[in-house]
């Protein structure tokens, strides 16, 4: 089965196709929530056959619009959360290949000995660079400072 793209039309996929993405999510969608989807998308699918507005869509994100201005997602609440899901696949996975893609830089083979929990560190901070630009310097050092000042108590 193709990806689905947030650009594509609905019409290019037929019901069958978006229970399939629907399984994808089985966190999401429960084996009831799947019974449930394919009698709203039964339903939904011959709605739309009617309406003129419909065939015009660019693409999924369009529909989803469509929907919320014609209170469509409150009737068919299963079928608006596969589109969001839809549409938020992009997104989520970019950040799992930059994720990724950082973790190889910083484990490389001179690193390959470094623990789990640092590496979870240094990717942390590698990941979160624009947030770890605002805690000022001055700040972690003096956390450091109290923390070394405890240890010498000890």
């Amino acid at each position: 089965m193709g990806a689905l793209s947030p650009c594509d039309s609905f019409a290019q996929f037929g019901k069958s196709k978006l229970l399939k993405f629907g399984k994808l999510y089985m966190h999401d969608f429960d084996d009831s929530d799947m019974i449930d989807l394919e009698g709203q998308l039964e339903i939904f699918y011959h709605s739309c056959i009617k309406d003129e507005r419909f065939p015009n869509l660019k693409g999924i994100s369009d529909l989803s619009r469509l929907m919320v201005s014609m209170g469509k997602h409150r009737s068919y609440p299963l079928i608006y959360k596969l589109l969001k899901l839809t549409l938020i696949l992009p997104v989520a996975t970019a950040s799992v290949e930059i994720c990724f893609s950082k973790m190889k830089l910083l484990k490389t083979n001179l690193h390959n000995k470094i623990g789990d929990d640092f590496l979870n560190d240094a990717l942390l901070c590698n990941v979160e660079t624009e947030t770890l630009a605002k805690v000022e310097n001055e700040k972690i050092m003096e956390r450091f400072r109290k923390m070394s000042a405890r240890r010498g108590q000890i």
